[in-house]
């Protein structure tokens, strides 16, 4: 495994939802990142995000499609996101989507990892190239 470190900021807007019944616990956000540091680039994809009575337990669901430069190696993959938060305890898993890397970065697998400190973000993406 290749690892991949760097800031990024992150843009999340709220987008129109259904107007069925229940879902006022339910809602859709635009996600825009700029990526720094090995992976320079940026995403554009969306969340999905359930609530509950329960205060701090949520879940969500996400895809974004990255685009830019890994170490120099230029091309576009896609993340899927499943996070669970649990009574306050978070639960996060964010796979690259298998074949779907393009350019340079054609069969790209791995995950992601994001770290937040201060209010700052920043991802730790394991990976690698090729077929397996």
């Amino acid at each position: 495994m290749t690892r991949a470190v760097g800031p990024f900021e992150v843009s999340l807007k709220p987008l129109p939802m259904d107007d069925e019944p229940g879902s006022d616990m339910l809602g859709r956000m635009s996600i825009d990142k700029q990526f720094h540091g090995d992976l320079e680039g940026t995403s554009k994809g969306q969340m999905l995000t359930g609530g509950t009575a329960i205060r701090n337990s949520a879940g969500y669901v996400a895809i974004e499609r990255v685009t830019g430069s890994l170490k120099g190696r230029k091309g576009s993959f896609i993340l899927q996101h499943t996070g669970i938060m649990n009574r306050g305890a978070p639960s996060l898993v964010i796979t690259i989507v298998p074949d779907s890397g393009t350019g340079q970065l054609d069969g790209i697998r791995g995950t992601m990892a994001i770290k937040i400190e201060g209010g700052k973000h920043s991802y730790e993406l394991n990976y690698t190239l090729g077929m397996p």
